[in-house]
């Protein structure tokens, strides 16, 4: 029996005891984790979803978080006064085996459903409220920002559209902003879409030295 699951935007036919490498999931070594978008499964007979097979899953054991080769990203531009950049990147990645495919019964197995590793990122910025249209009505009163939060403003390039971006995701603070890692600056990049600015406009360091006081 096989099946075809969707999982980090790409889809993947696999069968009991394969071992595949995916974008990173939420988990340790040893937990298993089950995969609720299957978009076929296929043996004695093929069932195709519409456009997924209602209560099926395939559950996998995660075996290990890794990391995948770095890739050398490099810009130059050629004018006078010219201005280059160099920039590392390795796509953190889960490897996980395939445990079992369930024809049915997804909803009854007890197991947590796998889940990106920016899952809680992305969670939170798809609940924030979007932009209204424009009314007649008078504008709705500011929101406040996080009791004791930093003004994050004072960073190069950060109006008050993205401070309350920033606060939606749980960043306040200067030290937060200065204690980002590699993977950090590429989520926050990525989700948030401002991806480029955190390096351009140099962040990290800006906050480093507004933190100190």
């Amino acid at each position: 029996m096989f099946a075809v699951l969707k999982t980090g935007g790409k889809q993947y036919k696999v069968a009991a005891g394969d071992v595949l490498k995916l974008e990173k999931l939420q988990g340790e070594a040893g937990e298993t984790v089950q995969f609720n978008e299957v978009l076929m499964l296929g043996g004695d007979t093929v069932t195709v979803g519409a456009p997924m097979v209602a209560d099926a899953a395939v559950q996998a054991e995660i075996l290990e978080q890794a990391k995948g080769p770095k890739v050398i990203n490099y810009v130059k531009r050629r004018r006078k006064h010219s201005s280059q950049r160099k920039k590392g990147h390795r796509q953190q990645l889960t490897v996980v085996r395939i445990t079992d495919i369930l024809a049915s019964g997804a909803g009854k197995s007890g197991v947590a459903a796998a889940l990106g590793g920016t899952a809680a990122v992305a969670a939170v910025v798809a609940a924030a409220p979007k932009k209204a249209a424009k009314k007649a009505a008078p504008k709705a009163a500011a929101v406040e920002a996080p009791a004791g939060a930093d003004d994050l403003k004072q960073l190069s390039g950060v109006g008050p559209a993205l401070e309350k971006k920033l606060h939606a995701a749980g960043v306040t603070s200067f030290a937060q902003v200065a204690a980002w890692t590699e993977a950090d600056v590429e989520e926050f990049g990525e989700k948030l879409s401002f991806k480029g600015r955190i390096e351009r406009e140099g962040w990290i360091e800006q906050a480093k030295e507004l933190a100190k006081g």
